[in-house]
């Protein structure tokens, strides 16, 4: 039986340098990056992925080479219309040059998101990311964008850290918070209490399970179906090139079934925000 095609709310783009990670030889452990519209494109067909929001690579410590993979996605979103872009921005305050010439395309056709990472430097409460933070959050409010802010275990990523940009911001700007806190200690966090707690108290949060350990998507899943709220909040995404699409979708389809509940995971919701 053939499966339904699925909405990707978040994958990237862009063929970074190789880096030296962690002290060892320069490497490229994305290995299935592209660098073109049409590698891009030829692999969305191949995977059975109908719609993508595509996101500027990133990962080595030079913020310029992904601001500069914001053109590339500006023209995958004009080339094709099923594909959504997101523009790469810096809450570090030496980036404040790079995020303006950035943030000036955020009315342009395909543009729905704005991506954002402390991997790189700065701290979600750090007063001299501040001022960025806040030009981001206030350009994604008056555009109508969606602010997408990776999230992993420990350090300025940990969700104690960026559950912060949700408090202060969440009320009048949708936040993503990819990969569902980034570890076991951030999913049990968010799929225990602190998730749901924020949507109860109206703020406009969403998630999805790439990266998440193998008990988080059931987990999440039968907590929104018990609950009886998050299910316009959780998107699939596949994080490629750093995640697997095949295995996250599986992880998903296996944990949502074949419901509403599911087509909303896969297809409805990104139609909501992305359309």
């Amino acid at each position: 039986m053939v499966q339904q095609l699925v909405h990707d709310a978040h994958r990237h783009i862009g063929l970074l340098p190789a880096y030296p990670f962690y002290g060892g030889p320069p490497v490229h452990p994305d290995t299935s990056a592209r660098g073109t519209i049409a590698d891009l494109v030829a692999d969305l067909q191949s995977e059975g992925t109908e719609r993508a929001l595509v996101l500027p690579n990133y990962g080595v410590p030079d913020a310029a080479v992904s601001f500069a993979f914001n053109e590339l996605v500006l023209e995958a979103a004009a080339k094709d219309d099923r594909i959504r872009c997101g523009l790469w921005v810096s809450p570090r305050p030496q980036d404040t040059e790079l995020n303006l010439a950035a943030l000036a395309h955020a009315g342009e056709k395909g543009v729905k998101v704005l991506k954002t990472s402390f991997l790189l430097g700065g701290r979600a409460d750090d007063p001299e990311c501040r001022p960025q933070l806040d030009h981001i959050f206030d350009t994604a409010r008056r555009h109508g964008l969606v602010v997408h802010v990776h999230t992993s275990s420990g350090g300025a990523s940990d969700i104690d850290e960026i559950g912060s940009l949700v408090d202060r911001y969440g009320d009048d700007v949708k936040i993503h918070l990819v990969h569902l806190g980034g570890g076991v200690s951030a999913h049990i966090k968010l799929i225990g209490s602190r998730l749901f707690d924020w949507i109860e108290a109206g703020k406009q949060v969403y998630t999805d399970t790439s990266w998440a350990v193998g008990f988080a998507p059931r987990w999440l899943v039968q907590e929104i179906e018990r609950r009886g709220v998050g299910h316009d909040r959780l998107l699939f995404a596949s994080d490629e090139p750093w995640g697997d699409h095949a295995g996250e979708l599986a992880r998903l389809r296996a944990a949502a079934g074949d419901g509403e509940l599911a087509n909303l995971i896969l297809r409805g919701n990104f139609e909501a925000l992305y359309d």
